[in-house]
C-alpha cells in the first residue's frame, strides 16, 4: 500500500526490521537501510538504472535479502514545494513497484537531500570520482535520517497520548 501520511506508514511496519530509503535519480537508484531499532540510516549501495522490471528485481532482491519492512521514496519537489516532472515519475515508480511488492510505501521531501550529501562528502574530503559513485547512495541515506528522525517523534508522541499525557 502507498501511504501519504507517515504515522499510517508507522502503523503498518511490524516490529524489529528495519526500513529502506531511495534516491531516485535519472541513472541511479541510491538505497539506505536502517538498523532494526530504527534510529540510523547507513547508506548501502547504488542500483545503475536500465529498466524498471530490472531495476525492480535487483531492488526487491536486496529488500528481501535484508528482511526490509517498508520503502521510503525521496519526494524530488520543486523549492517552492510544487510538483514538477520528477515527483510524476517518482509516483509513477511507486505505482509500479507496489504491483510487484506489498512492502508499504510512503514518501518524504527530499528537497536538498543531494546538496547535503554532497557537502558531507566533500567535508570528508571524498575524490570528485568516488563522490559521483556514492552521492545517491547518501542521499538515500540523508532522505532516510529524516523519515526516521521523524519517525521517533510520532511514536513518542503516540506513547505519550496512550499515557495520558503523564
Amino acid at each position: 500500500m502507498i501511504h501519504t501520511d507517515l504515522a499510517e506508514f508507522l502503523a503498518s511496519l511490524p516490529q524489529g526490521r528495519a526500513i529502506c530509503g531511495l534516491d531516485l535519480g535519472d541513472k541511479t537508484i541510491g538505497i539506505a537501510v536502517s538498523d532494526l531499532r530504527r534510529t540510523v540510516s547507513t547508506p548501502i549501495h547504488v542500483i545503475r538504472r536500465s529498466k524498471f522490471t530490472e531495476d525492480a528485481a535487483a531492488l526487491l532482491a536486496i529488500l528481501a535479502e535484508r528482511n526490509i519492512a517498508g520503502i521510503i521514496l525521496g519526494l524530488p519537489l520543486n523549492m517552492d514545494g510544487s510538483e514538477g516532472p520528477r515527483v510524476q515519475s517518482t509516483r509513477a515508480f511507486a505505482r509500479n513497484l507496489i504491483k510487484l511488492t506489498e512492502l508499504p510505501i510512503t514518501f518524504w521531501d527530499e528537497r536538498l537531500s543531494t546538496v547535503a550529501a554532497e557537502r558531507a562528502l566533500i567535508e570528508a574530503d571524498t575524490s570528485r570520482k568516488r563522490r559521483r559513485e556514492v552521492i545517491d547512495q547518501v542521499a538515500a541515506g540523508y532522505i532516510l535520517q529524516g523519515v526516521l528522525d521523524r519517525l521517533g517523534y510520532i511514536a513518542r508522541d503516540a506513547a505519550a497520548g496512550s499515557q495520558g499525557g503523564a
